[in-house]
């Protein structure tokens, strides 16, 4: 079980947003590869990335930030928004990425996927962002016709490495993750299953721990770090003690 911390980059800087509404987006650090830094020196494991303006427009708009990550950490990173071509994949992986998250062209173009899988083996990952149960792409724009779950099942056997689920209806607002949805999802699913969207606190981190929640690869947080109510060595006391149990 990992935890996640995310960096979700706006104009160079990192933000969170509230329900993905851009509006609304609070600058918790004008220098994303120190806050990069910071995260690894807590002792986390992986890092979350999210290029905002470009899952907006469909093509990177915070390239320089991202790569001044990779350059600031030596944890793996992943990252999505606006990759949507086979070259996009290709070139950030090229940069030192340790995997691609796919969300609008996953629903697009599911077979873009497939071959960035066979391409890029372990290294492709698919965000499945989702409202009242329907996937939503675009930035979360726009809404599909799509269910997560049905969704999903199109990537079995193709080579996906994880499936970043969202609960937009909980993102950046605290509330708790959608542990029933997020665990219904990954019991449909061989593809391992992240977490996302409204993890508030310790009783969260538990949560990760409980049986049911065993199979999850981990969850991701963002605004509950940034405001200081999940301790961070705190948290990966309680995963760590739970991965050796």
């Amino acid at each position: 079980m990992i935890l996640f911390p995310a960096i979700d980059l706006k104009q160079g800087q990192c933000v969170r947003l509230k329900l993905g509404e851009m509006d609304s987006a609070t600058v918790y650090n004008p220098d994303p590869a120190a806050q990069a830094r910071a995260f690894e020196e807590q002792g986390f494991e992986w890092l979350h990335v999210v290029d905002l303006d470009g899952a907006f427009a469909g093509e990177s708009r915070n390239g320089d930030a991202v790569e001044a990550i990779l350059k600031a950490t030596k944890n793996p990173v992943q990252l999505g928004g606006g990759i949507r071509t086979l070259a996009h994949i290709e070139a950030w992986l090229a940069k030192g990425l340790a995997r691609v998250i796919l969300g609008t062209v996953a629903v697009r173009d599911p077979q873009l996927v497939k071959q960035a899988c066979k391409a890029f083996p372990g290294k492709v990952a698919v965000g499945i962002d989702a409202r009242g149960g329907k996937v939503a792409v675009e930035g979360w724009a726009e809404a599909s016709a799509l269910g997560a779950i049905e969704l999903a099942k199109k990537f079995e056997g193709a080579g996906v490495s994880a499936i970043i689920y969202t609960d937009i209806d909980r993102d950046g607002v605290l509330t708790g993750i959608n542990w029933e949805g997020t665990i219904e999802l990954a019991d449909a699913v061989s593809i391992p299953v992240i977490a996302s969207g409204g993890l508030a606190s310790l009783a969260d981190i538990v949560r990760m721990t409980m049986p049911d929640a065993r199979k999850l690869e981990g969850a991701i947080s963002g605004r509950a770090l940034y405001d200081g109510r999940i301790d961070p060595a705190e948290a990966l006391e309680i995963l760590g003690k739970a991965r050796a149990a």
